[in-house]
């Protein structure tokens, strides 16, 4: 969901447009629709092989660019992965088809404290699968903040940053960190609470150096600001870079996010979409997608197999504390979406 290398996903964007003429495996194929870059091409290769299946990728860049895409039929995708609330919206709008659990022998992988936090927004885990995890947090140079005890959002309304600071650019990011500095919910709906979490962004906005999302690990890794927000998968890219920075979920709790797999209604191999499905679900797939992404996988059986040093990191996978302290975005309805984007507009604009 969050991690992009726009070079291989092109490759392998040109390899789909490329292969439009070529002849269906002997099995048949699938078409699967992802964000950019989401899985080891590898793992797609050894599933052609092993089933003789092809698989067709395109990408999205946002979950908003692929549900129209879906809704509209303009392609009839097999499998599709998105985020939480937009499987909550698609649900509920009749989009998908339920998965047949007894296809899915590798299910058994999946973490059960990660698919009791899928009903959040998937009841009874009908309709999806858990594919990658994650918390957003603070990221920090350690030398570049000092003596500041970085464990809160407030810190990153600590006047010693200015123009030190990284903030997403994103209207429901934004406003989850003020809202929980706040102590209010992260899927408000009162007006006041919104609004008084937009004055908190705009008191904060002289401080902030940048606005920003994929780039903003970067900005920590260089040295161009001392402290941000990042999602908990790119601490360890991060710290590749520069061995001062460190990761924490601020006191006040955080948002958590579910990337799942689903089956379209529109699907023309809904069999072959599970058989896709639960292949991703094989702890040796899933390893080999986590050492290709470093965010957090829900799947308890590749746990064993991927290193210590990555397992004892509550970085990338987060305590059961931790978890009790996270939500998901929820979808909101269009008058209080109207809110958050009336209110973000003048945080932009001050």
């Amino acid at each position: 969901m969050k991690k992009i290398k726009w070079v291989l996903a092109a490759v392998a964007v040109l390899g789909m447009m490329l292969c439009t003429g070529c002849r269906s495996g002997e099995n048949g194929e699938i078409y699967v629709y992802s964000y950019g870059d989401y899985f080891d091409q590898e793992a797609i290769a050894d599933f052609e092989d092993e089933t003789g299946i092809r698989v067709i990728q395109d990408t999205y860049d946002t979950a908003e660019e692929m549900y129209p895409v879906i809704e509209k039929g303009t392609a009839d995708y097999d499998v599709i992965i998105t985020s939480d609330y937009m499987i909550e919206k698609m649900i509920h709008h009749k989009m998908l088809l339920e998965v047949d659990k007894k296809n899915l022998p590798a299910l058994k992988n999946i973490d059960s404290r990660y698919m009791k936090k899928s009903e959040s927004f998937d009841p009874g885990n009908r309709y999806s699968v858990p594919y990658m995890v994650g918390v957003s947090g603070i990221i920090y140079n350690k030398k570049m903040v000092g003596d500041v005890k970085i464990d809160s959002w407030g810190d990153l309304w600590n006047p010693k940053f200015k123009d030190s600071i990284v903030m997403p650019d994103s209207v429901r990011d934004d406003f989850m960190i003020a809202l929980r500095l706040l102590g209010y919910d992260q899927n408000t709906s009162n007006e006041k609470e919104i609004k008084a979490a937009a004055e908190l962004l705009k008191k904060q906005k002289p401080l902030v150096y940048k606005y920003a999302n994929d780039s903003a690990r970067d900005l920590l890794a260089d040295g161009s600001a001392a402290i941000g927000v990042v999602w908990n998968g790119e601490y360890i890219y991060t710290k590749d870079l520069n061995p001062d920075v460190e990761f924490v979920i601020p006191k006040e709790g955080t948002e958590f996010f579910v990337d799942s797999w689903a089956i379209p209604k529109t699907s023309k191999n809904k069999a072959n979409a599970e058989k896709f499905i639960n292949y991703m679900c094989k702890a040796k797939v899933t390893k080999k997608n986590f050492d290709y992404l470093y965010y957090t996988t829900p799947n308890e059986a590749a746990m064993k197999l991927i290193e210590k040093k990555y397992r004892n990191e509550d970085a990338i996978f987060p305590t059961d504390e931790t978890l009790d302290m996270c939500d998901t975005l929820k979808t909101l309805d269009t008058k209080t979406t109207d809110l958050y984007s009336k209110y973000w507009k003048e945080v932009k604009a001050k």
